[in-house]
C-alpha cells in the first residue's frame, strides 16, 4: 500500500518531472537553430519551387543567425525530396519547400508511394499559390490557343510539349486540355521545369505546360509565347494572356508551395519557424518578388494550411485519376 505521503511526493516528482520537461521544450526552440538548417526541394535548379526555396533560405539565414541551405532532390513526381523529409530526424534541421505534386497528386498517381501526405509531416506554413501556362516557341506556328489547337487538329500525334515529369501538375493539366480541347498531343516528360526550359528555348521541345513565374524572363525576351494561364482571372505579370477559362476551357489548377517538416518536429520550433516565415513574407523585398514571380499570397495558420493539404488532395484526385491512364 503507497501512503498518502508517498503518493503526495510522486505526484510532486511528477510535477516537477512535466515542468522540467516543458522548459527543456521552450529552451530547446529559444535556442534553436545551433548548426545549418537543409529546405529541401523536389526539383532541379530553376524552377518556381527552387527560386521561392533560395529566397526564403537567405532570409531565414539573415533572421535566425543560421545557415539555412537548399538541397534539390529531383525525381519520382517530388516523391524522392517527400521520402527524404519523412526519413529525417524531427529536430528542426530539415524542412522542405512542399508544393502540390508530392503531397496532392503523388499519393493518388502512385498507389505506392511509401508516406501519408497528411500523418508523416507536419504541414507548418503556408507560402502561396502559383499558375500554370500553356507556352510556345515563337516558331511555333500558332500565335494564340484557338491556332494551337487548329494545329494539333490538323497534325495529330506530331506536336510534342513538355511537363516537368509524369504525374506532374503540367501533365495533369495536359491530359485535361487534350480531353477538353479534343485534341492529340506527344507528351515529353522531364525531371523537373529546369531541363524541360532549356530544351524549350533551344527547340528540342515547341510547347510546354509550366509554371508561369520561371518563364518571364522568357516571355520578356520574346522567346516564348504564353496562350493560356490556368488562374480563375488573368494575372497580373501577364495581363495581356487570357485565361483557359475565358477561352472557354474550364481548366482552373494552382499549385501551392509552403514549407512542411516530418511528423513530430517540436511545437516550439515548429511556431517559431512559423513565426520567422510570416515576418520573412512581410518583407517589402520578399513581396515584391513575389509580386514578380506571380505568387499569390493570402495568410494561413499551420492549422489551415494542414486543412488545405488535405482537401487539395481530395480535389485533385479525380483529375490524377484521369491522367494516370494516359
Amino acid at each position: 500500500m503507497i501512503n498518502r505521503r508517498h503518493m503526495l511526493s510522486l505526484l510532486g516528482l511528477a510535477a516537477a518531472v512535466g515542468i522540467t520537461a516543458g522548459s527543456t521544450s521552450v529552451e530547446a526552440a529559444s535556442d534553436w537553430p545551433e548548426k545549418p538548417v537543409r529546405i529541401l526541394v523536389s526539383f532541379p535548379p530553376g524552377g518556381s519551387s527552387d527560386l521561392v526555396a533560395r529566397l526564403l533560405a537567405k532570409e531565414l539565414g539573415e533572421k535566425l543567425g543560421q545557415q539555412f541551405v537548399v538541397e534539390n532532390k529531383p525525381g519520382a513526381a517530388g516523391t524522392v525530396a517527400a521520402m527524404a523529409l519523412k526519413e529525417a530526424a524531427n529536430d528542426g534541421y530539415t524542412f522542405m519547400l512542399s508544393n502540390l505534386t508530392p503531397f496532392s497528386v503523388a499519393p493518388t498517381r502512385f498507389p505506392d508511394t511509401p508516406y501519408d501526405p497528411l500523418t508523416d509531416f507536419t504541414h507548418v506554413s503556408y507560402i502561396g499559390t502559383v499558375h500554370l501556362g500553356l507556352f510556345v516557341r515563337p516558331g511555333a506556328g500558332a500565335s494564340d490557343l484557338e491556332s494551337f489547337i487548329a494545329m494539333a487538329k490538323d497534325d495529330p500525334d506530331n506536336i510534342d510539349y513538355g511537363t516537368s515529369g509524369v504525374g506532374s501538375w503540367g501533365h495533369i493539366v495536359s491530359v485535361d486540355f487534350t480531353d477538353k480541347t479534343e485534341t492529340q498531343l506527344v507528351h515529353i516528360p522531364y525531371k523537373g521545369s529546369g531541363p524541360m526550359r532549356l530544351d524549350f528555348r533551344a527547340d528540342v521541345v515547341g510547347a510546354m505546360f509550366d509554371a508561369i513565374p520561371q518563364n518571364l524572363p522568357a516571355v520578356a525576351d520574346k522567346e516564348a509565347i504564353p496562350l493560356a494561364v490556368s488562374a480563375t482571372e488573368r494575372i497580373a505579370t501577364l495581363p495581356d494572356t487570357p485565361t483557359f477559362r475565358e477561352l472557354g476551357y474550364d481548366i482552373v489548377a494552382e499549385n501551392w508551395l509552403g514549407i512542411s517538416a516530418p511528423a513530430d518536429i517540436d511545437p516550439e520550433i515548429s511556431a517559431k519557424m512559423d513565426a520567422t516565415m510570416q515576418d520573412v513574407m512581410a518583407l517589402p523585398a520578399v513581396d515584391a518578388q513575389f509580386d514578380t514571380w506571380g505568387i499569390i499570397r493570402s495568410t494561413k495558420t499551420t492549422e489551415e494550411f494542414t486543412d488545405y493539404v488535405a482537401s487539395q488532395f481530395t480535389d485533385w484526385k479525380p483529375l490524377v485519376m484521369k491522367a494516370s491512364d494516359k
